[in-house]
């Protein structure tokens, strides 16, 4: 697997999930089972961003994006001189998204990265103020190298990624994930075909799995607040 750390965003997963390793229930149903303390880890680490990924699916699900609302957390960003929400990124390939649902009344910049076919659905400028196209030469799907180059290049330096399962499983098989913030909240949800974390084909075997190194690791009433970093050859 080769390290692609170099002109892109340093990217970071943010993720709540259940003791049992699911993102939701059997029926991809909204998850709303971590607690008030996760939903503000989730907007600090949100804060420190200047731009949110998350697929379509993910957006199809809850419609609507999480906006950055504690006072201190907007100062930060206001001293930092960053707008005071991140850039909010959609990814989808088909790009069929209803654009009725709320997230489009949201005060949040939205750009879209998606496929040719995908860039036909939308006009640039109106609901999505840029839509880039960064096709797989060779598959139909996206160029997620390409796409975290042209990201940077656009002046993106730190990216957060809060799903679903299929999009970070392809960030990761390009090695374009660098850390994992994962909440394990207290609640089993099961079902072979409930989401995870990271979907995909999955790796071979555990020899070719990415490895990481635990940052940091804290308990807050019920729930355990993970810190990993992606760990590679040179670290």
């Amino acid at each position: 697997m080769a390290d692609n750390s170099q002109k892109r965003p340093h990217t970071t997963v943010v993720l709540a999930m259940s003791a049992d390793g699911k993102i939701a229930d059997i029926k991809r149903s909204p998850a709303r089972f971590s607690s008030s303390v996760d939903q503000a880890h989730l907007e600090k680490q949100l804060a420190t961003a200047d731009a949110v990924l998350f697929g379509a699916g993910t957006l199809r699900t809850y419609g609507t994006t999480i906006s950055i609302s504690h006072p201190q957390l907007l100062q930060q960003r206001l001293e930092q001189n960053l707008p005071p929400q991140p850039l909010q990124i959609v990814a989808s390939l088909s790009a069929d998204i209803d654009p009725q649902i709320r997230f489009f009344r949201q005060q949040v910049s939205r750009w879209l990265l998606t496929t040719t076919p995908g860039a036909r659905h939308w006009h640039e400028g109106a609901e999505f103020e840029r839509i880039l196209v960064c096709e797989a030469p060779a598959a139909n799907g996206i160029d997620w190298v390409s796409a975290l180059q042209q990201l940077a290049d656009l002046g993106i330096s730190r990216l957060a990624v809060i799903g679903g399962g299929e999009l970070i499983a392809s960030l990761i098989a390009d090695d374009l994930i660098d850390e994992f913030w994962l909440t394990i909240c207290p609640l089993i949800l099961g079902g072979v075909h409930a989401p995870t974390p990271v979907e995909g084909t999955g790796f071979p075997s555990e020899q070719l799995a990415p490895r990481l190194e635990l940052l940091s690791a804290e308990v807050i009433e019920q729930e355990v607040f993970l810190h990993y970093r992606r760990q590679r050859t040179e670290d």
